[in-house]
């Protein structure tokens, strides 16, 4: 069975090869995209990236204050693994870590910006 998007809309240019099921390693872009997003809060966490380049537990804590404690945690380890950030432990006491955007991470910016755009003409029209 072919996947609904081959021979119609702006996917058609895309190779067969790539529109495939998702499986154990996502090959179509777009489940590779969403593989790297996957979660509720993900989107969220990784705006608020978007916004500072960087941020504290603490700061992203204070951003998404009904996202609990666990999830987020989940979350930057999930971003961290997929190369979106990176973590670092600031020396000294009490130990502080720092989470950057990595390059990686700042290409999903025209992502999330449309995501943005769509939700806002939905909320606004």
């Amino acid at each position: 069975m072919a996947h609904q998007t081959v021979g119609h809309g702006p996917l058609a240019d895309c190779p067969q090869s790539e529109l495939v099921p998702p499986g154990p390693e996502p090959r179509c872009p777009v489940d590779i995209t969403l593989a790297a997003l996957a979660g509720r809060w993900t989107p969220l966490v990784l705006r608020e990236f978007l916004l500072r380049g960087e941020a504290t537990y603490s700061e992203l804590s204070a951003a998404l204050p009904t996202l609990s404690d666990k999830v987020l945690s989940e979350r930057l380890a999930q971003l961290t693994r997929a190369g979106i950030i990176d973590r670092h432990r600031e020396a000294g006491w009490p130990p502080r870590v720092r989470y950057v955007l990595t390059g990686e991470g700042r290409e999903l910016a025209p992502v999330l910006r449309s995501m943005w755009d769509w939700g806002a003409a939905r909320r606004d029209g």
